[in-house]
C-alpha cells in the first residue's frame, strides 16, 4: 500500500513540475512585474498563469509532504 501511496507522491511532484515549467513563478515572486490595466487582456493573462502557478506549486508541495509522511512511516 506505501507503493501507491508513493507513486501518488511522485505523480503529484511530477505534475507540479510540469506545471511551473510552464508558468515558472507568481508575478508576486518578480519584483519589477509590470502593472496592467483592470479588465485588460493581459492582466486576464498574466491572473490565469499566476493561478496556473500557485498550483503547480502547491502539487509539488502536497507530493514533497506525502512522500515525506510516507517514506518517515516505513
Amino acid at each position: 500500500m506505501q507503493e501507491l501511496w508513493l507513486a501518488l507522491a511522485f505523480g503529484l511532484i511530477w505534475h507540479g513540475g510540469q506545471i511551473i515549467w510552464v508558468a515558472p513563478r507568481p508575478s508576486l515572486w518578480v519584483k519589477d512585474a509590470p502593472v496592467h490595466a483592470k479588465g485588460s487582456p493581459q492582466a486576464f493573462q498574466v491572473f490565469w498563469l499566476d493561478q496556473y502557478a500557485w498550483i503547480g506549486y502547491s502539487l509539488c508541495a502536497l507530493g514533497v509532504l506525502l512522500a515525506g509522511v510516507v517514506l518517515w512511516m516505513r
